[in-house]
């Protein structure tokens, strides 16, 4: 990407959560960077294309390298999921706790739980 060409950060009234202490305070500002590095100097179809490429592999692979492969989807899933808890409501909530649930399902096929 061209210097001059980065996309602006999403339009949003407050970047961190009001008032917030503690563990959530100190992993919202230690995403501040990685999370704007993400939204203007990667290319919008890169994290996408890499979750799912990597989905598809523990899909795909019936072995611990498939449950290995899964594992950073999880760690991104679960970071935003975290990162977005406050402002959702018990619907979103559920939604994000089904997707983690079911991909820790999945590595721990892979790693022969089940």
């Amino acid at each position: 990407m061209a210097p001059d060409s980065k996309r602006p950060l999403p339009k949003g009234e407050q970047f961190f959560t009001p008032g917030a202490t503690g563990l959530r305070k100190a992993v919202e500002q230690r995403s501040a960077v990685p999370m704007t590095y993400l939204f203007t100097q990667v290319p919008r179809w890169a994290a996408p294309a890499v979750l799912v490429i990597l989905l598809l592999t523990g899909f795909a692979v019936a072995n611990p390298l498939g449950g290995v492969a899964v594992l950073p989807v999880i760690a991104f899933v679960g970071w935003l999921a975290y990162l977005s808890w406050p402002s959702l409501g018990i619907g979103g909530k559920l939604l994000r706790v089904a997707a983690l649930i079911f991909l820790v399902l999945v590595v721990a096929t892979r790693f022969g739980a089940f």
